[in-house]
């Protein structure tokens, strides 16, 4: 028997996140784990007229490609792919992985020279997506690799997810309590228009940004992810100085970066180091100049997200922490930053962190006051 929450997952992911309508081009993307996730959305979706096209991903693709892709291989585009990115009106990614760390011991250089080789199809999906010509979503079916790597049983994970993204029933209409986040957000997206700079001190960390003529958008789970429950900016490309220590391991490519801290002059990464996975990290850094710049800067405000999962589509909502990501600036906000990565680390300011804007204390120990 089908769990009941993924037929409403399903539903707030078409009706509410990707609004799919009749003729819409469809590709559903995804990890062969995911597929009870994969067909409820490939049915609904013909159900509402789309035309539908699904690419589906082995459990181990990934290891096997890096593993024995040639550098002709590694810097080749798929034609199809990049069809996809330039020209559907929705894509959905199904993220349901049997095992996380697959790609633990493959050389970080093939990764940074396969994910380079994408970097003009990347930066046109981010365009169409700022312009409003195509949606998305992101989501997660849950499996045990994720299970695990969150120290919780299969089931507990599960009610986790299903949670999150507010399909448990008898716990009010989805789409109503998304709409009552996105209200929430609002006000501090309102309240931050057009201020100049914002000031990060905690733990081994102060960092000012600019955000001097950016936008804040507000991520209330209507484009791109579920679950959503966060507010993000690009920074000033140029004006990002001092240091931060992000306080759990970041998380890319199957590999965990653990204790990641960095420097900045004038915008740009000069100093980095880790506890664990320290030449990946400069490996990424080393993957084009936008590298070395941050991309994004935001705000987690999901208050059903508590805890840490080492998985980015929920750890960077959980509520009363910042996350900042290097690399590929999101156009909707103003930023101009051009990079093959976008590599999202949270910094948890729960714990005797505060947050300046202007001047104006912002939000202290996580917890916003303004």
């Amino acid at each position: 028997m089908r769990d009941p929450r993924i037929e409403r997952l399903t539903t707030v992911i078409l009706d509410y996140t990707t609004r799919v309508k009749e003729g819409d081009l469809v590709a559903i993307c995804g990890h062969t784990p995911g597929e009870p996730l994969i067909s409820a959305l490939y049915r609904q979706s013909l159900q509402r007229g789309a035309h539908v096209h699904l690419l589906l991903h082995l459990p181990d693709e990934e290891e096997i490609f890096f593993r024995y892709a040639s550098d002709a291989q590694l810097d080749f585009v798929s034609p199809i792919k990049r069809y996809i990115y330039e020209q559907f009106d929705v894509l959905i990614y199904v993220c349901a992985e049997a095992n996380t760390k697959a790609c633990t011991n493959i050389d970080p250089a093939k990764q940074s020279r396969g994910q380079y080789a994408y970097r003009e199809v990347i930066q046109r999906h981010l365009e169409r997506s700022a312009a409003g010509e195509c949606r998305g979503c992101v989501t997660l079916f849950p499996t045990q690799a994720y299970a695990q790597d969150t120290e919780m049983s299969l089931s507990e994970f599960e009610d986790f997810v299903y949670r999150a993204t507010f399909v448990v029933d008898g716990e009010g209409d989805p789409v109503a309590r998304w709409q009552e986040l996105s209200r929430r957000q609002q006000q501090l997206v309102d309240w931050l228009k057009d201020k100049q700079e914002v000031q990060l001190l905690g733990p081994e960390t102060e960092l000012t940004l600019s955000i001097a003529g950016r936008k804040f958008i507000n991520c209330d789970g209507s484009d791109w992810n579920m679950p959503d429950g966060e507010i993000f900016t690009s920074p000033v490309e140029t004006a990002v100085n001092g240091h931060v220590r992000f306080t759990y391991p970041a998380c890319e490519c199957g590999r965990e970066v653990e204790d990641v801290r960095l420097w900045f002059e004038g915008g740009k990464v000069v100093r980095a180091t880790a506890g664990k996975n320290e030449a990946f990290l400069h490996a990424m850094l080393d993957t084009d100049e936008g590298a070395r710049r941050l991309g994004e800067f935001a705000f987690g405000l999901h208050p059903g997200i508590q805890r840490f999962t080492k998985n980015i589509l929920f750890d960077e909502k959980i509520g009363g922490t910042v996350h900042m990501a290097l690399g590929a600036a999101l156009p909707e906000t103003g930023g101009i930053n051009q990079s093959a990565i976008h590599w999202d680390m949270i910094c948890d300011l729960r714990h005797g962190g505060e947050v300046y804007v202007d001047g104006t204390l912002f939000a202290k120990d996580g917890e916003v006051i303004i």
